[in-house]
């Protein structure tokens, strides 16, 4: 009998990619704890670690390539997938140009790196602006602000927690996620830390979460009315003399340009319009200003609503303005081993193009994904025919998802890179399964990015690929090659020339680029300096190596022309006139519908393991006992619940952790559609909150799509 075994190597299935230790025997994993040595998460995990090996054991997995044939599903050889593929978008291509073919990328894309490596060496191929990911369902403003900020899309501020004083907390709730563009594992950890050295956490958040549970103090606020606050702090900020520039002096432009902006936002126009007290506002203003150190952090609720752009930038203003940007405790910039800034990323571009039926701006390539719907189902020169997914379900995660769920029924050929047959992939023409997280290797491109402490980690295959699987960049070659055979199969030297760079990376596995990027990295082998990193190095060190805290790094890291921060970004000083009326908005009459994820859940998926869905039911609607009073809904009732777009009966919670005039509902729920093959997620189906957002409700300035604030009607089932 074999004996047990010990491996380490960090969870993939979030952003706090905390480090774990397995358990193997006899080919299957017997336990998964926290890796107690890994110093970055320190033997912390939760629930979802456990579901690596659910995922590798579950026989609603596909293994192999599926074709559909009428209303049945058939096994096909990988190469005459590879082929029939090609053919089809070539075919689609040829007869009605590039843009009739269309590209989605979910969430998972950015959880593997062979994803990152190697998608572009089959999609680049395809030469198609209609390219869509869950970036504008997701963190669009964050990007954008930061591209018009400090010149590049990835430079993005991280809160330095282990050194604040005061943490100011906007629409997130990193206990539940782990962290969302912030990695951080063990977050209640890190807390109590803060709190050990004195600090403060203030949450501001329209639903009492779990974050706001273990705050020091929380308040509600009127979604989609955060600018109106953040606008307000800065007006204190200027009124009261509290701007603190500091080492910014000398590279923050536009600082007089904001100073006029921000005059009709003062803190009492402020709290009626948000729900937040004139004097909480001039209050939490002088704390944040005034502590040792400070760094305010907003994300999902302030991301995806109608002013996601303005929020970005003024929390990007409030650090700044504070002096509390690139300094310690504050908001920082990862140094990360493999540097995504040098060369290895676009800076970004904005508007080049815009989408054909709505003209919304693209953003880095990426058109907002509220548009692809629309792009299916209006005819007319370059309407989309053809699509390819990659690890993605976007019927469920993006607006309006049942007008897209009937766009992909019109569509004359689809491809699904994704092991599951779900609720989007069940209308492929072809689904091309990758292998598993513990199938293959793996090192956090863009979490080690993203981190609180400057980290790395190397995470070794823990079970054998399977003789017939494929890992997800072997599929990308085989695509590339497959299309390539049919769109140039005799290509003129010079071109072959050109293409020289990039067959060569076409040529390379995922851990030799990895190698590359370590060794030219800041802390590489071929730089000076005490690390000399290498793959080899850290496959010396399965527990990860430790790089130290973030670090002071400006004006040398910044990527604008003028080595300066932007802060009177143009389209942003424009987009203020339409926060400003909010000021005159009227009381809303309706309730307002807001999102919230789960501890157990990873968006859209995760929900097909019993250990993660057991329990009391997560997907009800939450709202608080005097709404429910007025409109006759008692505890655990059934509700209806209806939008502009559309309408659902879901299972009512009376919750006093709701703000008055607030509803909320899970995402990524709404499970149970014909011809889908998970059926723990089926058996636990709920309803999906994407069937009631709209496509059209978006943020002006990058297309983001709006998920939160909507308004709704909520009355009792007769």
């Amino acid at each position: 009998m074999d004996q047990p075994s010990i491996h380490y190597g960090a969870c993939n299935l979030c952003e706090a990619i905390c480090g774990l230790e397995y358990t193997v025997q006899a080919q299957r994993i017997t336990a998964i704890r926290g890796d107690k040595n890994d110093p970055f998460s320190q033997g912390h995990i939760c629930p979802k670690a456990v579901a690596l090996k659910d995922i590798h054991e579950d026989p609603d997995r596909l293994r192999t390539p599926i074709r559909r044939n009428g209303d049945k599903w058939e096994p096909i050889s990988w190469q005459a997938a590879f082929e029939l593929v090609a053919d089809r978008l070539y075919q689609i291509r040829g007869q009605h140009g590039a843009n009739a073919v269309a590209v989605y990328q979910g969430n998972p894309s950015v959880h593997n790196y062979g994803n990152l490596t190697h998608a572009q060496n089959f999609l680049g191929l395809l030469k198609t602006r209609n390219r869509f990911s869950a970036t504008s369902v997701d963190q669009l403003p964050h990007h954008l602000a930061a591209f018009w900020m400090f010149g590049h899309q990835l430079l993005l501020p991280i809160p330095d927690i282990d050194r604040t004083q005061y943490f100011l907390v906007m629409g997130a709730n990193p206990m539940a996620s782990n962290g969302s563009l912030m990695t951080v594992p063990n977050f209640r950890g890190r807390l109590k830390e803060l709190k050990q050295r004195g600090g403060r956490m203030v949450v501001i958040d329209p639903r009492r979460t779990e974050t706001a549970e273990v705050a020091d103090e929380h308040h509600f606020i009127q979604p989609g009315s955060d600018v109106v606050l953040l606008l307000g702090m800065i007006r204190t900020m200027f009124d009261e003399g509290l701007i603190r520039l500091g080492a910014l002096e000398t590279i923050a432009s536009g600082v007089d340009a904001i100073r006029k902006i921000v005059q009709p936002f003062t803190a009492e126009s402020a709290a009626k319009v948000t729900g937040v007290a004139a004097d909480d506002i001039r209050r939490m203003t002088r704390e944040f200003c005034t502590a040792q150190s400070a760094v305010a952090y907003g994300r999902m609720g302030l991301s995806t609503q109608r002013f996601g752009s303005l929020c970005q930038w003024a929390i990007n203003l409030l650090n700044i303005l504070s002096g509390n940007l690139d300094r310690p405790g504050g908001a920082m910039f990862t140094l990360p081993a493999v540097d995504l800034l040098k060369g290895l990323a676009s800076p970004g571009h904005f508007n080049l193009w815009q989408s054909r039926v709505r003209g919304l701006p693209e953003f880095g390539g990426e058109l907002p994904v509220s548009a692809l719907a629309e792009e299916i189902l209006t005819p007319g020169d370059a309407q989309v025919r053809g699509l390819v997914t990659v690890a993605g379900n976007p019927v469920l995660s993006t607006p309006n998802g049942r007008q897209l769920d009937r766009a992909l029924g019109d569509l004359e050929f689809m491809v699904s890179i994704d092991f599951y047959l779900n609720e989007t992939t069940r209308h492929a023409n072809i689904i091309l399964p990758p292998t598993c997280g513990v199938e293959h290797d793996h090192y956090d491109l863009i979490f080690h990015h993203l981190a609180v402490r400057n980290t790395t980690r190397w995470s070794p295959a823990l079970m054998p690929k399977p003789d017939s699987a494929r890992h997800d960049w072997e599929i990308y070659n085989g695509l590339a090659s497959a299309y390539r055979q049919l769109s140039d199969p005799e290509q003129a030297l010079a071109k072959r020339v050109k293409a020289l760079p990039k067959l060569a990376r076409q040529k390379l596995r995922p851990d030799q680029i990895l190698n590359l990027g370590l060794r030219l990295g800041p802390y590489g082998s071929l730089k000076s300096g005490p690390h000399k990193l290498s793959l080899a190095k850290l496959k010396k060190h399965p527990h990860g190596i430790d790089l130290g805290p973030l670090q002071s790094c400006l004006p040398q890291r910044l990527f604008t022309q003028d080595k300066k921060i932007h802060c009177d970004v143009p389209e942003m000083l424009a987009d203020v006139a339409r926060a400003q009326s909010l000021l005159a908005a009227d009381t809303p009459s309706h309730l307002k519908l807001i999102g919230r994820r789960h501890i157990r859940s990873n968006n859209s998926w995760m929900h097909n393991f019993e250990r993660l869905v057991k329990g009391k039911q997560r997907c009800q609607l939450l709202i608080h006992p005097e709404d429910a009073t007025q409109r006759n809904l008692q505890d655990g009732a059934t509700a209806c619940l209806e939008s502009p777009t559309g309408k659902l009966s879901v299972s009512v919670s009376h919750s006093e952790e709701m703000m008055r005039g607030v509803v909320c509902l899970p995402h990524g729920w709404g499970h149970g559609l014909p011809g889908t093959q998970m059926k723990i997620a089926n058996d636990h189906a709920g309803v999906s909150l994407n069937d009631l957002t709209d496509d059209k409700f978006l943020d002006e300035v990058s297309g983001n799509a709006a998920l939160n604030g909507m308004e709704v009607d909520v009355r009792a089932v007769a």
